[in-house]
């Protein structure tokens, strides 16, 4: 996930309170003594002489005039953040080091240029530190942090097989985030092949909506969390990531704030796209859905054999949850 770090010079509290409620990770404060001060505004990470990561020791601030200041930031031991400011914003120093290194910070002046340095090189820097007394500014360059954290090419998938099942656990995942019609997350039996489940936004006689929840599956289902990475649905937990994709394949980041596991009725769903075998085996209940192509739920108690749904395809091959290079077979 890419982080937001907000410069304060000089000190001011009301920019500090802004940074946090803009979902800032850290905030870079030059000199000594006001570390304990943000403290008590909240749990934020101090980047300071005197914070929780010390410049110039766990954090190096490094401005960029020329050649030999960026191989200085190259040269950088792992495990030491880099903060790099160029004199006249420029993409090709920053390419060059994000080639290199994996934690780059750019300091940038709007929501624009963060909105390029994070895609330099497609990959881009692991953060932004922005240095601006705007405090509209903080929040534009906030929300250019929290959209389009991923954006994944969605397939349609037309249903092959509905079976119904023994009882099984499955998994809710109920987010400190709500969810709109057509958004839900990404799960499957195989990590190479994943069923959009939609969220509970709907409606109906006898439960109400509860749009901050995706009751997602058997426990041993593969889920799309941040950073190209799957878990298991079972390793869920409060306070983890995962990701929350929309029906045209836009993804964010939520947060999980109970992870809950009951025994239900199941029933397992396959399908195929382009050739590719997809499958998930789902809670057996009209309030769990899959996701149309135009975004519509379809309840797996109304899903029928040619019905098409949307997925995401990838080649198969997880380890520890990254993806690898290997031959490998599910079934």
């Amino acid at each position: 996930m890419k982080e937001l770090w907000v410069w304060v010079e000089p000190y001011d509290k009301k920019l500090v309170t802004t940074a946090i409620e803009s979902g800032a990770v850290a905030v870079v404060i030059p000199v000594k003594g006001k570390a304990e001060e943000v403290k008590k505004l909240a749990r934020i990470t101090v980047v300071s002489p005197d914070g929780d990561l010390r410049l110039n020791r766990d954090v190096l601030y490094i401005r960029i005039e020329g050649k030999e200041d960026e191989e200085r930031a190259a040269r950088v031991p792992e495990g030491v953040k880099v903060i790099v400011e160029t004199s006249d914003w420029k993409v090709i120093p920053l390419e060059n080091l994000i080639a290199q290194k994996d934690e780059i910070y750019a300091v940038v002046r709007n929501s624009e240029e963060a909105k390029l340095a994070l895609q330099t090189l497609e990959k881009g820097v692991k953060g932004v530190v922005l240095r601006t007394e705007d405090l509209n500014e903080v929040r534009r360059t906030a929300k250019v942090l929290g959209e389009g954290e991923e954006t994944l090419q969605l397939v349609t998938v037309k249903v092959t097989r509905i079976l119904p099942l023994g009882l099984g656990d499955r998994v809710c995942v109920d987010t400190m985030n709500l969810m709109t019609r057509g958004e839900g997350m990404l799960v499957g039996n195989s990590s190479g092949g994943m069923f959009l489940v939609h969220a509970e936004t709907e409606e109906n006689p006898y439960v109400a909506s509860r749009p901050f929840r995706v009751n997602a599956g058997a426990v041993h289902m593969y889920i799309r969390v941040p950073g190209n990475r799957t878990r298991y649905l079972c390793e869920l937990r409060a306070g983890d990531e995962v990701m929350v994709y929309n029906h045209e394949g836009r993804g964010r980041v939520a947060y999980v704030g109970r992870a809950k596991v009951e025994r239900r009725p199941m029933v397992l769903v396959e399908g195929v796209s382009e050739g590719k075998k997809l499958s998930c085996i789902l809670q057996n209940a009209e309030t769990i859905r899959l996701t149309r192509p135009d975004g519509t739920p379809v309840s797996v108690a109304q899903l029928k054999e040619g019905d098409e749904v949307l997925g995401y395809v990838e080649e198969a091959g997880r380890h520890f949850g990254m993806k690898v290079e290997e031959t490998i077979i599910e079934k």
